[in-house]
């Protein structure tokens, strides 16, 4: 493998500003004229601060910030605004021409600096941008600004994967991480863009990152590197005074998830760290570490000696692993691919060490099946590098490859062989399941292409309305189908069951709001081209909408637009709003995949 090399600097470059578009909007939307301002909550590490940065950018705006050490000064966070011996009421004379105010940590301000806030929300001549964290003590002059009704507030969620890998797809500077990675990094970082930022860089730095073969995709395997921010991040874990405590963490770091009844588990020191949220005990009894990131740190600050008498070697998953697998495919048998845990295999990828291809194989189905076709993929291709020419592995492989378009790939990863005529799905394991229907050979994929007459009698429960629905062209049913599918976690047969009312409904809003699923949906599935949603269309365009769109969905700018075209930038804007009521659409990253859809056509 070829190791990551890349020079220092690279790393102090600001990371894209990444899915946070409708926030953005309704951020800047809230310091329109007539408009009083925003509260800002989130967790920490979720991007607050970004956010608010990139929606003053280019206004005359004052800033202050909370700080822990300066919260019982007077003003403290005013000091370049007003006098510390200033009153209330002379502070807020020394405000009176500040337009617009950006507050951030505003659950550290000092009492006064929180009281003058307040009275700025009160007078209302002030825009104010208020940012806080979730969980933190917050003042009362503060809360009350949103609990008064005084300012709306705007509680941001973290990324989710799909954001959090376009967020890393951006910063990588066309050095992409696989999938696996991507889903390592959210999974350890649950949000925290300053910790994934953090992993990242440390990856790097160390030399973790290495380049997989048949790949153009860097992949990061072995080790979380224990940077200074990780160590924070964990002091809480890594200072626990009790010795039972600290071994009992370091027990479950190493052979997670135990079962509760293991007589080397105390109970009084496991009930000590579930009151301290550092432990989980799940519904069928097992102990797990709270957070995905206690158990790496843990293992890298255990020692060698102590690390070599705890660890588990990937011989010794072989049980647990098997369980996973037989877990996985009950659950395609009974059509239910919604996200479940799968720490044995995804810790065997994420050391490096061999994924067995049967395990692999229907590891790749089951995010196939979900729409994740570059997951699905990977996964593939682990079975694959220790097991070549595995049939199984080589088959997901092709599936996945087919199902985002590339046909050609399909049939070289299978030497030109076909395999049922190029079916899009072919999930042989799931049949007969009374709850969730049949997904036998072709049938569904008959659905899928459009002929549902030749699924007939072969499909049961929520697969068979599918097919009925399509067959009636029954528009308001294949929503409804749609929404089953999604809530079993089939995101692309969902979204193709969206893309087919798409055509069938009589009523063009109805159409309207099918496509907006369908598309929304689509761009979870991870670059998915299938038949049933190249029938989606960019709708009845102008020429001169379609030809900003196509510019648009190239990413550039209204103003980069208005130049090229010799238009006003104001135009543009009309021409785009215009497009995305007629398209469904709710922004500007549904465009590149509207456009590229292969049957795409203007009216």
């Amino acid at each position: 493998m070829t190791t990551f090399e890349r020079d220092a600097k690279t790393l102090d470059r600001p990371w894209p500003f990444t899915g946070r578009a409708d926030e953005l909007d309704l951020v800047r939307g809230s310091l329109a004229a007539g408009r009083h301002g925003i509260v800002i909550t989130g967790p920490e590490g979720c991007g607050k601060t970004r956010l608010v940065t990139e929606a003053v950018r280019g206004a005359d705006c004052a800033r202050v910030v909370g700080t822990p050490e300066t919260r019982r000064i007077r003003f403290a966070a005013f000091a370049h605004l007003v006098p510390e011996s200033a009153s209330l009421h002379g502070a807020f004379q020394h405000l009176s021409g500040v337009r617009l105010l950006l507050v951030d940590d505003a659950h550290l301000l000092d009492d006064a600096s929180a009281a003058l806030v307040h009275q700025l929300a009160v007078q209302g001549r002030t825009r104010l941008l208020v940012v806080t964290t979730d969980g933190a003590p917050v003042p009362g002059a503060i809360s009350r600004l949103w609990t008064g009704d005084l300012l709306p507030r705007l509680t941001l969620e973290p990324l989710s994967r799909e954001e959090t890998g376009l967020l890393l797809a951006g910063a990588a500077g066309g050095d992409a991480l696989e999938p696996l990675t991507v889903n390592r990094l959210h999974r350890l970082c649950r949000g925290d863009l300053r910790l994934l930022r953090d992993l990242v860089a440390g990856a790097r730095r160390r030399g973790l990152l290495t380049r997989l073969p048949d790949s153009a995709a860097w992949a990061w395997r072995g080790p979380v590197p224990v940077t200074t921010a990780v160590r924070e991040r964990t002091a809480h874990l890594l200072d626990r005074g009790s010795p039972e405590e600290r071994e009992t963490l370091e027990r479950l770091a190493f052979a997670e998830p135990l079962p509760l009844h293991l007589d080397e588990l105390p109970l009084r020191v496991l009930e000590h760290l579930e009151a301290d949220s550092l432990v989980h005990v799940d519904d069928q009894g097992a102990v797990r570490l709270t957070h995905p990131l206690h158990g790496p740190v843990l293992r890298a600050a255990a020692g060698r000696l102590r690390a070599r008498r705890l660890s588990r070697t990937p011989e010794q998953c072989g049980p647990a692993l098997d369980a996973e697998r037989a877990e996985l495919t009950r659950r395609i048998e009974r059509a239910d691919v919604r996200a479940m845990p799968t720490p044995v295999g995804e810790w065997l990828a994420a050391q490096g060490a061999p994924v067995p291809a049967g395990y692999a194989a229907v590891r790749a189905r089951f995010a196939r099946l979900r729409g994740e076709l570059r997951e699905a993929a990977a996964w593939a291709r682990e079975g694959l590098r220790e097991h070549g020419d595995d049939p199984s592995c080589r088959l997901e492989l092709a599936l996945a490859a087919a199902q985002s378009g590339d046909t050609p790939a399909a049939h070289t990863i299978l030497g030109g062989r076909s395999h049922g005529g190029g079916a899009v799905t072919r999930p042989t394991a799931a049949r007969g399941a009374a709850d969730g229907g049949d997904l036998t050979d072709d049938a569904y994929d008959a659905v899928r292409l459009g002929a549902p007459e030749r699924a007939a009698g072969r499909l049961t429960g929520v697969f068979a309305a599918h097919a009925e629905a399509l067959d009636r062209a029954d528009g308001p049913a294949l929503d409804r189908v749609a929404g089953e599918l999604e809530e079993r976690g089939f995101l692309l047969f969902a979204a193709e069951a969206h893309a087919q009312a798409v055509r069938a409904h009589r009523d063009p809003s109805a159409a309207r709001t099918s496509r907006t699923r369908a598309v929304t949906l689509a761009r979870r599935c991870q670059g998915a081209r299938t038949p049933a949603l190249s029938g989606l269309v960019l709708g009845e365009l102008t020429a001169r909408q379609r030809q900003i769109v196509d510019l648009a969905a190239a990413g550039l700018s209204n103003r980069q637009i208005a130049e090229k075209l010799t238009l006003s930038v104001r135009t543009v804007g009309n021409h785009l709003y215009s497009a995305y009521a007629r398209l469904g659409a709710s922004d500007r990253g549904a465009l590149p995949w509207l456009v590229a859809l292969p049957d795409a056509q203007s009216a």
